[in-house]
Formats: structure tokens, sequence, C-alpha cells
């Protein structure tokens, strides 16, 4: 389904379940997501606006897909085979998701069924800095298992750096229902990116053990929020990339469960870290769907992605893609309930 506006559409796609999601073609952005809560209530647990027009003036990326390089590039500068490119400073002296014109203010190409989407954008050559011709697909659906999968394929003309997530900001009681403090997190890795004051990574990697990072075991997201850690003061909460061992093959790295509604969602990828941010820049500036503001700690972000500023960093997996070669990637949410 589709509602033509001014400059903006509008999608929906549904399971036989009940599950929906509804979309634009502005950025790609996911400004609905009703899932049910452990009596069959359904609530959206996406934030986003009410109007459209909202999502083309500055925000924080709400729902969209981000690109071509989710993350920070220190510098706003890369050296692949010998060629520097500069890139678009977005972020103080860094480059950060893509630029001022990043994907999420692109509009994309859409075709869409009951349960799926098909999104399509060409970046051309030059775009905020970045080299080759690249077309973009990227897929959305949601299957009988109360899953929203999301499915990214890239193909370039020039070597050029790729890096694809989707930034929603999750808050498992429903949008604008407050505080995600309280909502219980579980990340499966033992490994987490050192960064700097300006939040880019020294190249150095961490360990979790003893530390704040740590959520090897179940624990709330508000119970060591505001611990004197320095990456967590740096960060003002958590805004932190965890390490995988990724095989390419879709694999579990991260559950968060509300205790209040009941609701789990369980992310697995292909991707090799997850970015963990809990909207600590919030500041009650927005207003959202709900007619509520948002504020620190309202929603969190899981991103399956490749590792922020890897273009720099030569130790971390590659993000280049070359001509020939087919980036492809795959992130699954999946939302159940337990019994509250």
């Amino acid at each position: 389904m589709r509602r033509e506006g001014d400059s903006m559409n509008v999608f929906q796609l549904r399971n036989k379940r009940g599950m929906y999601l509804r979309f634009l073609d502005y950025g790609g952005a996911i400004i609905e997501l009703q899932v049910p809560d452990c009596h069959e209530q359904y609530d959206n647990v996406v934030l986003g606006f009410k109007d459209f027009e909202d999502y083309a003036r500055p925000q924080p990326y709400f729902g969209a897909i981000v690109g071509r390089y989710s993350g920070r590039i220190r510098n706003a500068r890369f050296e692949l085979d010998g060629t520097e490119y500069q890139l678009s400073a977005n972020n103080g002296k860094n480059s950060l998701a893509g630029g001022f014109k990043g994907f999420d203010k692109a509009i994309w190409q859409v075709e869409a069924s009951a349960s799926s989407a098909r999104l399509t954008y060409t970046s051309v050559d030059g775009e905020e800095g970045y080299p080759g011709n690249l077309s973009v697909i990227v897929t959305y659906s949601l299957t009988e298992d109360n899953e929203l999968r999301i499915d990214y394929e890239a193909t370039t003309d020039k070597p050029t750096v790729l890096n694809l997530t989707n930034h929603s900001y999750f808050n498992l009681a429903g949008e604008g229902n407050g505080s995600i403090e309280g909502h219980v997190l579980t990340i499966h890795s033992d490994q987490v990116l050192e960064v700097d004051q300006e939040l880019i990574p020294t190249g150095t990697i961490l360990s979790v053990e003893g530390t704040p990072l740590d959520f090897r075991q179940a624990v709330t997201i508000g119970a060591r929020i505001r611990s004197s850690h320095p990456l967590i003061r740096h960060a003002k909460g958590y805004d932190h990339s965890y390490l995988f061992k990724s095989s390419g093959e879709l694999s579990p790295v991260a559950r968060a469960y509300d205790p209040g509604s009941g609701r789990s969602m369980e992310v697995l990828t292909t991707e090799p870290s997850l970015a963990f941010y809990t909207g600590n820049f919030l500041d009650g500036s927005f207003v959202g769907a709900s007619g509520r503001q948002y504020r620190q700690g309202d929603a969190f972000t899981l991103e399956p992605r490749h590792l922020p500023d890897s273009p720099n960093q030569p130790s971390f997996p590659s993000s280049v893609l070359r001509p020939g070669e087919q980036y492809r990637a795959t992130t699954i949410y999946r939302f159940s309930t337990d019994a509250v």
C-alpha cells in the first residue's frame, strides 16, 4: 500500500499473523513496526515522527538506511589503492553516516508486495566524496515467524568502501513509553572497540571482562549506564561496537527483552560487529508519533555492520568492495513474547 505525498511515499507490509511495518521511500525510513506483546496487544516498537516532513529535517537517522558508510571515518578521508579520497566532514572534522546527504536522505525506488519490498538506489561516482557508481538493493521482509529481515546487496564500477545498516531506534515497551533502562540485554561478544573522545576507533580491541560493557550474561541496560568507565563517559552512555568472529553465515548476536510487555527481540546477522547505542543525544527536542518528547535512554539501537573507520584501520575486517564483487549482508530482528 502506498500513499502519495508531495515528496515522500509511505508503504506498508504485513504478515499473516498481524505484524506490520510502514516505511518511507525517503531514506527507506522505517516509521512504524507493530508487534504483539504477551497479551497479543500490538504496539509500535520503533521511534519516529507523525509528520513525514519531519524526516527531511535535521534528525538522528530515525529508522533510516545508513550509507555509504555507517559509523565515523576519521578526518573524513581514506586511502584506497594509492589514491586518497576526501569525504564530507559532517561530524566535526570527521565523516558520519555517509556525509551531509547520505542514503538516509535519498529517495529510494520501491517495488512492494504484501510482505516484502525491494528498495533500490544508485549512488553516483563522487557522491559525498566516495568513488564508484554504486548500485544498492535493500529488501525488507516480514516472515511468518514475526521476523523483520533486511537483506543488503550492492555492486560498484570502481573500488570503493561500503558499510550499510538500518538505524531503527527500538523501545519494546512501545514508542514513547519511557526509558529502556529496564530492558534486559544480552550481547554474545567478549570484545569491544576502544574509541577516543570523538568516538573514533583507536585501533585497539578491548576485552569486556570485568567492565560495564560486558553483556554476555543478561543484565538490564540501565544497571551500569552511569559507570565512570572512560568508554561510557566518552559516549555519555552506550555507543559501542561489539565484535564477532563472523563466518558470513547468519548467527545470533544479541537479545533484548522488556519485562513489562514480555516482548523480546533477537538479532541475527552475517556482519562482523554490532553497534549498541542508547539514544544518548536525544534531548527532548524531538516529539514522536505518540506526541511525547524523546529523551536520553528512551530507545536503543542494535545495528549489525562493519566497524567504524575500517578504511583507515588495516587490522579491521575489510569494507572494500571492488568491481566484479557483490556486497551481501543480512540482518534479522526476530520478535517473540515471554509470559510476564
